[in-house]
Order: C-alpha cells, then sequence, then structure tokens
C-alpha cells in the first residue's frame, strides 16, 4: 500500500522546547506497541543501553534512543503493519528530528530499514533471527534488495552506523528488562542540540 500524505505532529521548536517535546512524545505514546511484546519506551531504552555498553559515541547512543520515533508520529496505529501499511517510520522520523539533531543522528536513523534489508541480503542467516514483527515490516519495507539497491546503500557514508544501530535494534527487545529510563538520556540529547545549532 502507498504512503499518503500524512499529517504528522507539530514541528519541534527549536532549541529550548526541544526535548520536551521528545520526553512529552515518549510520555503519552512510548506505551505503543507495533507487533513487538514491549513497548516502543523500553525498546528505546534496550537500545540506547546496548549502544551506550558497546562503547558508542553519544551521537549513536541517541540514533538508537530516538530510531523509531517515525512510529509515534504517524497516525496509521499500532496495527499498520497487519493492515499492509508501510509507514516509512524510519523517513518520518529522521526527517522530523533533522530540524533539530545532527546527521550523526539522523542518518543512522534513515538507514535503519535499509540496513535490515542489506543485512538480510547478504547474510540469509539474518532473517531467521527477526522478530515475528520485524519479519512482517521486513517484506512491506521492500524484502530483498536488487544489486542497485545494496549498491546505493554502500555507497552512503553512514551505512556502517545504521549496521551497528541495525545490530542494536535486534538486541533491544527483551521483556521485562530493567533500563535506565528514557528521560536519563535528556542531557546527551541537548549536548546534540546545542551541536545542531552551531
Amino acid at each position: 500500500m502507498s504512503l499518503p500524505d500524512l499529517a504528522l505532529s507539530p514541528e519541534p521548536a527549536a532549541a529550548s522546547d526541544s526535548v520536551d517535546n521528545i520526553l512529552h512524545l515518549y510520555a503519552t505514546r512510548g506505551d505503543d506497541h507495533y507487533g513487538e511484546d514491549i513497548s516502543q519506551r523500553e525498546h528505546a531504552e534496550q537500545c540506547a543501553y546496548h549502544a551506550h555498553i558497546d562503547g558508542a559515541d553519544d551521537a549513536l547512543i541517541i540514533a538508537a534512543l530516538l530510531h523509531d520515533i517515525g512510529h509515534l508520529l504517524h497516525k496509521f496505529g499500532e496495527d499498520a503493519a497487519d493492515r499492509g501499511i508501510d509507514t516509512r517510520h524510519e523517513r518520518i522520523g529522521s526527517g522530523w528530528l533533522a530540524r533539530i539533531l545532527p546527521p550523526s543522528v539522523t542518518a543512522p536513523i534513515a538507514l535503519h530499514v535499509s540496513a535490515k534489508r542489506y543485512l538480510a541480503t547478504t547474510n540469509p542467516s539474518y532473517i531467521e533471527g527477526l522478530s515475528e514483527a520485524s519479519l512482517q515490516s521486513f517484506v512491506l519495507q521492500g524484502g530483498i534488495m536488487d544489486p542497485d539497491e545494496v549498491d546505493a546503500f554502500l555507497a552512503d557514508p553512514w551505512h556502517d552506523a545504521a549496521m551497528q544501530l541495525r545490530k542494536y535494534d535486534e538486541l533491544g527487545k527483551v521483556v521485562g528488562a530493567d533500563m535506565p529510563a528514557f528521560a536519563s538520556y535528556a542531557p546527551m540529547i541537548r549536548s546534540l542540540l546545542d551541536e545542531k545549532a552551531r
């Protein structure tokens, strides 16, 4: 199904209100699930934690935290995939965040779906490790890449970061895991907002 024009949440305000907007979005929509057994907020916290313990820099940690924010911005509901809709959450989320955060955060987010498709294309066993919801979305998102898509992905300077983000994405789906709270990342987000403003 093609993606119609979206009525998205309001644009994030410049600078000082932006972190509050993100925190509010996860406070009000973070309990949504989108097919997984954990909430969007829990998934975000787990992905950011895995990035942190892997020694990722602040930008990639925040990319891991916010990579699925597009699911909280679109208006299709939690059952979009069940209705055959690819919401293109990676484009929605990266576009929304690009107004306030640097490419070191938003570019891996924009590519994290392509990274899943690339990994599945080049390593067929990767598909076997996908969750049921991720496998369902994989099909909607285009499935196996053709050679031109592979070349385009590898030519993007952010493809390595996107593949790292993909690793954290797959690890961050454990029911009942105790993680640092979403709000604890607010200072890190603010520092990256300042980087974008410079």
